[in-house]
């Protein structure tokens, strides 16, 4: 079977993908990690998460995976692919950033909320502050409650392990000529969308679809629609 690789959202763990492992598993070879700071993957003091899912490929024996990857883990996969693009076959970029795309004024402010929240103790608060901004309106409440758990998990993973060490590899789009599927949602924040023109100007081979019912997390919204997105 095919190898695919999925890559969880900065606000999720690998559990946002609950609803489409079974189906894609009928067809491909599924890998579902938690990256450092969610999940079951505890935090250390210096890593790169684009350095881990290559190191992982290594560990499965894998020379070549079609991959899909949700908003943080989109880019993740961005610096993978840029690092050895021969290594993917495809990529599903689902409301994902990229580099030198500055965010809006709008997601700055939430970003500013959140770490006073933090700051001050309220995590319970904070992690309201996520089901709140980073999902869409068409998300159930039992979407609204996972998206709750993986967040306070993330809290609890990653804010006493402090400061870390933690590498970025640059993105280079002009290199990925594998063909990449952009996706992006008319509820997200505006940054997730100018990063998808800034990427369809620079990808040799790739499509965008845009979803007008989507927010930022359109596995957890529409399950059966976003299966087939990525299928």
């Amino acid at each position: 079977m095919t190898p695919l690789l999925l890559l969880h959202a900065g606000v999720a763990d690998s559990r946002m993908w609950q609803h489409q492992v079974e189906a894609l598993s009928a067809t491909h070879q599924v890998i579902t990690p938690d990256l450092r700071g969610y999940g079951e993957n505890p935090v250390v003091p210096k890593y790169s998460d684009a350095g881990d899912v290559l190191a992982l490929l290594d560990d499965l024996g894998l020379d070549q995976v079609a991959a899909v990857g949700a908003s943080y883990g989109g880019y993740v996969l961005q610096q993978a692919a840029s690092q050895q693009p021969d290594r993917f076959t495809r990529l599903v970029l689902l409301c994902a950033p990229t580099d030198n795309v500055e965010p809006d004024a709008a997601l700055e402010a939430l970003w500013t909320e959140e770490e006073t929240l933090i700051e001050a103790g309220d995590l319970e608060a904070a992690t309201e502050l996520t089901v709140q901004h980073w999902i869409g309106p068409d998300a159930d409440d039992a979407a609204r409650d996972l998206l709750r758990t993986m967040q306070r998990r993330a809290f609890e993973l990653q804010i006493p392990a402090g400061d870390v060490d933690k590498e970025d590899y640059p993105v280079t789009p002009e290199t990925l000529t594998m063909p990449v599927r952009l996706i992006t949602g008319a509820h997200d924040y505006q940054f997730f969308a100018d990063s998808a023109t800034y990427l369809m100007d620079r990808l040799p081979n790739a499509e965008r679809k845009d979803l007008p019912w989507a927010g930022h997390l359109p596995t957890l919204e529409r399950p059966s629609e976003a299966l087939q997105l990525i299928l």
